[in-house]
């Protein structure tokens, strides 16, 4: 009786024990009603606040945005149920991003969410809801806007936030934080997942410990994380002495502490990632310039200051000088170019196309180029339109379009001088003597690259330039088989065409939409329907106008979407592509597909804009749920073909087959 007793004690004393294990997780998030905010008390979710901000312009239509919104707030918690400490999600217009520190578990991670997502509905602008807001804490940050930003690095402003509690023994606390974040800025970007943890002995206190992390955005590549961890960096350089300080920005979050705020199992191990560049050697000399590096920046900004004011004002969106600023091409001589091309021979030949033939050339200097005769008439006005166009041209720098670096309209002919791209062009790798060698992450990587560049040139440079021929054949390869797009502003030379209606075609059937074959009508959306077929070929190695022998006598876009329609992606993916390779994931394949069917579509209005495709294309998370209809495709003969393999003569194309696309359980790359 005494044992029985006993038994029931002890099971109703680990009962008791669970519930209040249980209790204990329950109530470590306590809710505060105060004036309508929602506050969560955590210790663990590290919900000091310490960034808000607020757009000042508000929505158009407040009911919709905010409808989309709260659906956009609901995809980022169900990702981060999933055990995942950073989501992002686009339900156009909205587009968000939630990151926490991954060191925190997913309870906690789930109670910063939930305070920042409080926090965050409290912005408006003066006239109503605001188009976007951010809220960072030292757990996490959340951020929405009505366009994209996953891959912005920094913003002017931030500053770094210190603790105000100054330590005792600063020289030598100084010297180790130094080092420890030196560290973290080197090795971060180069570790997957953009996250680092660590701890260092604080030097010659033994109970004295500093701890740090740095964390990137996910959706940023290694040089914007390096970009960002830099300024960050230097921002918490002025709270050193103070026991704690933190660095935040639009892409990147840098942290050090006196008190640890990671379990010491969570530590990340630097040595791999730190070379010759880490802080073993370069400790001293931090803890000894610390003090000076204030003065020296604001020196140097003064002297830069300076030089600015002297200058034109007229910067304008991309960091492009306006039109009466540009700087123009170097002139070269065509005799120079002449022999640099062995005389335009035959075996210096690279290529032919619509604007015409192109030369390897070796300059006096050693440096190879690209020489290309312009097969354009040569009037007096079309020589000083040349002239005018070409300077436009040649300040056009972005990573993923060819550069030009000069011209010559001296000689018989008018010639344009490029950078040399190793690689060739696309095309060669998909159709040509080459096919097959491109793995799955140099086709992404190529994908991605083009989709940036084209929104360069419709959206950022200070005039919008529609490409109009977009096609393998003008995305050249680098020495590391990143794309730049070649061709871009020559159409603008051709005559009749100075508005975005225009009765002469530039173009490549196969890769034109059916609004400027047929009607003349160019927008932007005529380069995204042309994106769209590219993609289509990188992916399935197909060309756009050829019909395969096994395809039941279908083009290219007749194809993927009578795969897509019977829900078989990836019967489209090229044969030669290794399916076994780590970077090669079905459901990323899947996605890039279905983008690509949305570039196509007959209207443009459908057609998503080059830099939401470059957002939709980064996103890790879900995309709004939208209806796609059956792409119509311009043939070799100029006959409209609605998707369904029968020819029509008509010059619109009716859609009977509409189909509802949901990539909401995607999980991009």
């Amino acid at each position: 009786m005494m044992m029985m007793m006993m038994m029931m004690m002890m099971r109703a004393y680990k009962l008791g024990r669970w519930f209040w294990v249980v209790g204990m997780h329950i109530m470590i998030i306590i809710i505060m009603l105060n004036g309508g905010l929602v506050v969560v008390v955590n210790c663990d979710a590290q919900t000091r606040l310490l960034n808000k901000g607020c757009s000042q312009f508000s929505v158009t239509d407040p009911s919709s945005f905010n409808s989309n919104l709260n659906l956009s707030f609901s995809d980022l918690q169900a990702q981060l149920r999933s055990n995942r400490r950073f989501a992002t999600t686009i339900r156009i217009p909205v587009y968000a991003m939630v990151q926490c520190r991954n060191y925190m578990s997913t309870n906690d991670c789930l109670a910063c969410y939930r305070v920042a997502q409080a926090q965050i509905r409290n912005c408006s602008a003066p006239t109503g809801p605001a188009n976007g807001a951010r809220v960072i804490y030292e757990g996490c940050f959340l951020r929405y806007e009505s366009n994209p930003f996953f891959d912005e690095t920094t913003r002017p402003g931030n500053t770094g936030i210190c603790k105000n509690q100054t330590v005792s023994k600063a020289g030598a606390f100084n010297t180790s934080v130094g080092g420890m974040l030196l560290d973290l800025q080197i090795a971060t970007p180069k570790i997957k997942g953009f996250f680092a943890a660590t701890q260092k002995q604080v030097i010659g206190e033994l109970n004295t410990t500093v701890h740090g992390v740095a964390q990137c955005a996910e959706t940023i590549t290694k040089t914007g994380c390096e970009e960002c961890l830099k300024v960050a960096f230097q921002n918490l350089q002025g709270c050193v002495p103070d026991s704690g300080g933190s660095a935040v920005d639009a892409g990147c979050f840098l942290r050090y502490s006196d008190t640890a705020f990671f379990a010491a199992n969570q530590t990340t191990i630097l040595t791999p990632f730190l070379k010759n560049g880490g802080s073993s050697k370069n400790a001293a000399i931090i803890g000894g310039v610390a003090g000076g590096t204030g003065l020296f920046l604001l020196l140097l900004g003064f002297f830069f200051w300076f030089r600015r004011s002297r200058k034109s004002k007229a910067v304008t969106r991309g960091n492009i000088l306006d039109a009466t600023e540009l700087q123009g091409p170097l002139n070269y001589h065509y005799k120079d170019l002449k022999s640099a091309t062995k005389n335009f021979s035959e075996e210096n030949k690279l290529g032919e196309g619509g604007f015409g033939d192109v030369y390897k050339g070796t300059l006096r200097n050693g440096k190879i180029v690209a020489v290309k005769k312009l097969a354009i008439a040569q009037s007096r006005r079309a020589k000083e339109e040349f002239e005018s166009e070409v300077k436009l041209i040649s300040n056009v720098h972005h990573r993923n379009l060819v550069r030009l670096l000069g011209c010559c309209s001296k000689g018989p002919e008018l010639l344009l001088v490029y950078e040399f791209m190793p690689n060739s062009s696309l095309d060669k790798f998909l159709f040509g003597e080459k096919r097959g060698t491109l793995n799955w992450k140099q086709r992404y990587d190529i994908i991605m690259g083009t989709a940036r560049g084209l929104a360069y040139l419709h959206e950022e440079f200070h005039v919008c330039i529609i490409h109009r021929d977009i096609k393998t054949s003008n995305i050249l390869l680098d020495g590391d088989f990143y794309p730049r797009i070649a061709d871009f502003g020559l159409a603008r030379l051709l005559p009749e065409d100075r508005s975005h209606l225009s009765t002469r075609f530039a173009g490549t059937l196969g890769y034109t939409a059916p609004e400027y074959a047929i009607h003349g009508q160019l927008s932007e959306k005529a380069d995204t329907y042309s994106y769209g077929v590219v993609v289509l070929e990188i992916i399935s190695g197909q060309k756009s106008n050829e019909i395969k022998p096994d395809s039941a006598g279908e083009y290219l876009l007749e194809r993927a979407w009578k795969l897509y329609e019977n829900e078989k992606h990836l019967d489209l993916v090229d044969e030669t592509l290794d399916r076994k390779d780590p970077h090669y994931e079905e459901e990323n394949v899947k996605k890039v597909i279905e983008i690509a069917l949305m570039c196509t579509q007959s209207s443009p209005i459908q057609r998503p804009t080059m830099s939401e495709v470059v957002a939709l294309l980064k996103s890790k998370g879900s995309f709004e749920q939208r209806t796609l209809s059956r792409p119509v495709f311009i043939d070799v003969n100029q006959r409209t073909r609605a998707g369904s393999g029968a020819d029509t003569s008509t010059s619109t194309a009716s859609s009977n087959s509409n189909a509802t696309v949901s990539i909401s359980h995607y999980s991009g790359r």
